[in-house]
Protein backbone atom coordinates (compact mmCIF):
# COMPACT_ATOMS: atom_id res chain seq x y z
CA UNK A 1 0.00 0.00 0.00
CA UNK A 2 0.79 3.44 -0.75
CA UNK A 3 1.48 5.23 2.79
CA UNK A 4 2.32 8.21 0.98
CA UNK A 5 -1.07 9.31 -0.20
CA UNK A 6 -2.67 8.17 2.57
CA UNK A 7 -5.96 10.03 4.23
CA UNK A 8 -4.31 9.67 7.55
CA UNK A 9 -4.28 12.84 9.76
CA UNK A 10 -0.46 13.56 10.71
CA UNK A 11 -1.56 14.43 14.33
CA UNK A 12 -3.87 12.85 17.04
CA UNK A 13 -7.50 13.71 17.41
CA UNK A 14 -10.32 12.19 19.87
CA UNK A 15 -12.59 9.63 19.00
CA UNK A 16 -15.63 7.91 20.06
CA UNK A 17 -14.18 4.03 21.01
CA UNK A 18 -17.86 2.93 21.68
CA UNK A 19 -18.31 4.09 18.17
CA UNK A 20 -15.16 2.43 16.73
CA UNK A 21 -15.84 -0.86 18.95
CA UNK A 22 -19.26 -1.47 17.09
CA UNK A 23 -17.88 -3.37 14.53
CA UNK A 24 -16.06 -6.06 16.99
CA UNK A 25 -17.99 -5.75 19.69
CA UNK A 26 -15.10 -5.04 21.72
CA UNK A 27 -12.57 -2.33 22.89
CA UNK A 28 -10.21 -4.42 23.35
CA UNK A 29 -9.95 -6.52 20.26
CA UNK A 30 -10.35 -3.20 18.62
CA UNK A 31 -7.40 -2.37 20.05
CA UNK A 32 -5.51 -5.15 19.37
CA UNK A 33 -6.36 -5.07 15.92
CA UNK A 34 -5.13 -1.50 15.49
CA UNK A 35 -1.92 -2.64 17.17
CA UNK A 36 -0.73 -5.23 15.55
CA UNK A 37 -2.24 -3.25 12.14
CA UNK A 38 0.29 -0.41 13.23
CA UNK A 39 3.41 -2.93 13.51
CA UNK A 40 2.48 -4.35 10.25
CA UNK A 41 2.88 -1.27 9.26
CA UNK A 42 6.02 -0.02 11.10
CA UNK A 43 8.06 -3.44 9.85
CA UNK A 44 6.93 -2.47 6.09
CA UNK A 45 7.91 1.15 6.15
CA UNK A 46 11.35 0.11 7.72
CA UNK A 47 11.94 -2.46 5.38
CA UNK A 48 11.41 -0.12 2.28
CA UNK A 49 13.73 2.72 3.87
CA UNK A 50 16.57 0.14 4.63
CA UNK A 51 16.16 -0.86 1.28
CA UNK A 52 15.92 2.74 -0.33
CA UNK A 53 18.51 3.29 2.09
CA UNK A 54 21.22 0.09 1.20
CA UNK A 55 22.03 1.97 -2.14
CA UNK A 56 23.97 4.66 -0.43
CA UNK A 57 26.31 2.45 1.90
CA UNK A 58 29.46 2.19 0.98
CA UNK A 59 31.60 -1.18 0.96
CA UNK A 60 34.04 0.13 3.26
CA UNK A 61 33.59 3.09 5.72
CA UNK A 62 35.49 4.40 8.33
CA UNK A 63 34.58 6.81 10.97
CA UNK A 64 36.33 9.34 9.81
CA UNK A 65 34.95 8.73 6.12
CA UNK A 66 31.07 9.10 6.85
CA UNK A 67 29.42 12.10 4.99
CA UNK A 68 26.08 13.59 4.62
CA UNK A 69 24.64 12.52 1.16
CA UNK A 70 21.65 15.15 0.20
CA UNK A 71 19.68 12.40 -1.70
CA UNK A 72 19.98 10.24 1.35
CA UNK A 73 18.54 12.61 3.52
CA UNK A 74 15.72 14.13 1.84
CA UNK A 75 14.30 10.04 1.46
CA UNK A 76 14.91 10.10 5.23
CA UNK A 77 12.92 13.43 5.89
CA UNK A 78 9.96 11.93 3.60
CA UNK A 79 9.66 9.13 5.95
CA UNK A 80 9.90 11.27 9.10
CA UNK A 81 6.95 13.18 7.16
CA UNK A 82 4.47 10.38 6.54
CA UNK A 83 1.64 9.63 9.58
CA UNK A 84 2.65 7.56 12.30
CA UNK A 85 2.21 3.67 11.93
CA UNK A 86 -0.76 3.81 14.67
CA UNK A 87 -2.70 6.47 12.89
CA UNK A 88 -2.34 5.29 8.86
CA UNK A 89 -3.71 1.49 11.11
CA UNK A 90 -6.77 3.61 12.68
CA UNK A 91 -7.66 5.01 9.13
CA UNK A 92 -7.27 1.80 8.10
CA UNK A 93 -9.99 0.45 10.29
CA UNK A 94 -12.20 3.37 10.46
CA UNK A 95 -12.90 3.08 6.54
CA UNK A 96 -13.45 -1.11 6.80
CA UNK A 97 -9.87 -1.82 4.55
CA UNK A 98 -9.02 -4.07 6.81
CA UNK A 99 -9.59 -7.84 7.06
CA UNK A 100 -10.00 -9.15 10.49
CA UNK A 101 -10.10 -12.80 11.65
CA UNK A 102 -10.59 -14.28 14.76
CA UNK A 103 -8.95 -18.00 14.68
CA UNK A 104 -10.30 -18.80 18.28
CA UNK A 105 -13.72 -17.96 17.65
CA UNK A 106 -13.36 -19.96 14.23
CA UNK A 107 -12.01 -23.06 16.03
CA UNK A 108 -14.81 -22.82 18.26
CA UNK A 109 -17.66 -22.90 15.29
CA UNK A 110 -15.74 -25.73 14.24
CA UNK A 111 -16.01 -28.03 17.20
Amino acid sequence: MDYKKSKAAHNTMTRDMNQMSAKVGNVYETVAIISKRANQISQELKKELDQKLQDFQAPQEGIDEVYENKEQIEISRQYELLPKPSLLATEEFMEDQLIIRNTQKERDQLL
